[in-house]
């Protein structure tokens, strides 16, 4: 992330570099296939699955007023999760196991 004001007055009047935000989520070494592949199952059931739970959690997000690149974002993180669950319990998909109460 980049920011123009990474510069704050000392209390002599001197500049001093200021703390600049960290970048959140993956770092530089991430694996670009597996980021790609979670992106695109998250368009994937933005814009065809309709009736699956996950796009109804989407749908719940944008409402609530999350800016759409987010509400894609948190989606495909919720597939990974999902994936990794998954992976791990060698348990076939449940929608209803993985959904939000509420």
């Amino acid at each position: 992330m980049r920011s123009t004001s990474d510069w704050a007055r000392k209390p002599d009047g001197g500049w001093v570099r200021a703390e600049v935000q960290k970048t959140r989520g993956l770092n530089l070494n991430h694996n670009h296939t597996l980021k790609h592949v979670f992106k695109g199952a998250a368009t994937t059931v933005i814009t065809q699955l309709a009736t699956e739970p996950l796009h109804q959690d989407y749908q719940r997000l944008i409402t609530a007023g999350t800016k759409p690149n987010l509400a894609k974002l948190t989606l495909a993180r919720r597939i990974a999760a999902i994936a990794l669950s998954m992976a791990k319990s060698k348990e076939k998909y449940d929608p209803t196991k993985h959904r939000k109460q509420g």
